[in-house]
């Protein structure tokens, strides 16, 4: 009798260091799963196209077209931000243009990314929140200066993408997209040097 039940403890404490054990991996493995899960809307959506597309074409519009659309909500989003932050009318109007412009070109990729099933990212890229968030603390003179500049630089990046796409893009209608959209741009670029000259009152 005493076997028998010495036999059931240790049986029990087998079964406890068991479930013990099982547990812990659980715990672990979906730990490692959380670490590695990327929160970055714009790297998301480039994992999902690249596994998506084995069109050549495609997998390279792809690539423009999930940079063009986060460079896209950037604008966006600051311009948005301008309207309620800086102090300078010129900027002010300048940021009108910028949401104008932006949210209808925003649209128009989406519609031509749905017919494409290509995933664009939904928020802003940690570099672009970052910036984003650096220009939400300042305000008045110091937030005109600072948009001002950073709309000078962004719009160069972004004429110089949209021409390497409106020259080179695989995809037909996104390299016709871009062409289209690439005097618009060039045009916010000079506003925006004209306005970093002297954003006014």
């Amino acid at each position: 009798m005493r076997g028998t039940l010495l036999l059931l403890a240790m049986q029990k404490k087998t079964m406890k260091n068991i479930l013990f054990l099982i547990v812990s991996f659980c715990l672990f493995t979906f730990a490692s799963c959380t670490k590695n899960t990327k929160d970055d809307s714009k790297e998301v959506a480039e994992d999902q196209n690249e596994n998506k597309f084995e069109n050549a074409a495609l997998e390279d519009g792809s690539e423009f077209a999930v940079s063009a659309a986060d460079a896209g909500m950037m604008e966006v989003e600051l311009a948005t931000l301008a309207l309620s932050k800086a102090s300078s009318t010129k900027v002010k109007e300048f940021a009108q243009t910028m949401l104008d412009d932006h949210t209808k070109a925003n649209e128009e990729l989406k519609a031509l990314a749905l017919k494409k099933n290509i995933t664009l990212p939904t928020t802003l890229s940690d570099k672009h929140q970052k910036k984003y968030n650096e220009m939400s603390e300042k305000t008045g003179s110091d937030f005109d200066k600072e948009y001002c500049d950073l709309m000078v630089k962004d719009h160069k990046d972004v004429v110089d993408m949209f021409k390497k796409a409106g020259d080179n893009a695989k995809d037909p209608d996104l390299k016709a997209w871009a062409s289209e959209k690439l005097p618009t741009l060039e045009h916010h670029l000079t506003m925006a040097e004209r306005m970093k000259e002297g954003p006014g009152q």
